[in-house]
């Protein structure tokens, strides 16, 4: 992966035509790299991959360890990570190995191999630092009652669908707010605090993760350089991490 995140170019992916191809563009580049170090460490991936799964997997000794591929196109640069950061992230990377490739135009200089142990002060850092705000999405929009309700959206017996709408906005589907509705003609006053509740979480919840955060280089710099004999070197790396292992 390039610089910036293949989620972040897309959430970011201009509407006029030049801008839809620059895109293209670097998603491409970006893929062509990411098969570049699975061919070079001979890595496996799925046919069914999807871009937020998992990057790509080594089998060894009956045991599948999974791999987050990043790459940088300078040497000094930090590592780009994804778009609004927040526990799923945490909870995929905590126990994923990782190779981060550095790039000068299309010249690959060198690759570092990090363990989830070697990740694991970052990603604990970034938890720490947004856990709380998490931790307020989960109790807060509980304690919210009708009356808090009607004093925003004004007190009805029957709510619409449009004022289900108005509320949640796109975070369902039509079919979704159907089926949310516990009345013929829309939605109850307990059933449309519970969409609201559900919105009070999620603003919060959008309000708490991080934009992007970056692995500032001087972090990797310890983890071990790989620049020959790529996958017998990965092999050894992630066998004496294993073998360290209680």
């Amino acid at each position: 992966m390039a610089i910036a995140s293949r989620d972040l170019l897309r959430d970011f992916a201009p509407t006029t035509k030049v801008g839809e191809q620059t895109v293209a563009a670097g998603i491409a580049q970006d893929d062509a790299r990411e098969n570049r170090l699975i061919d070079l460490f001979n890595l496996h991936q799925a046919p069914d991959r999807v871009r937020h799964g998992v990057d790509a997997t080594l089998k060894m000794n009956g045991v599948e360890y999974e791999f987050e591929l990043k790459s940088v196109t300078t040497a000094t640069g930090g590592v780009s990570t994804v778009r609004d950061l927040g526990p799923s992230h945490i909870a995929k990377w905590r126990d994923k190995h990782w190779i981060m490739a550095f790039f000068q135009g299309g010249k690959l200089l060198y690759c570092r191999y990090g363990s989830p142990d070697a990740m694991r002060p970052w990603i604990t850092e970034k938890w720490n630092y947004i856990k709380a705000d998490f931790q307020v999405a989960k109790h807060v929009p509980a304690n919210i009652d009708l009356d808090t309700m009607y004093e925003i959206l004004g007190k009805k017996a029957i709510y619409t669908k449009a004022d289900a709408r108005k509320l949640h906005k796109n975070q369902m589907s039509a079919a979704q707010y159907t089926e949310a509705q516990d009345l013929d003609e829309g939605y109850s006053p307990d059933r449309m605090l519970k969409i609201f509740k559900d919105r009070a979480r999620y603003v919060i919840e959008r309000g708490s993760t991080l934009n992007n955060p970056h692995i500032p280089a001087k972090f990797l710099a310890a983890w071990p350089e790989i620049s020959s004999n790529h996958a017998a070197e990965l092999r050894n790396h992630v066998k004496a991490w294993r073998d360290a292992k209680p």
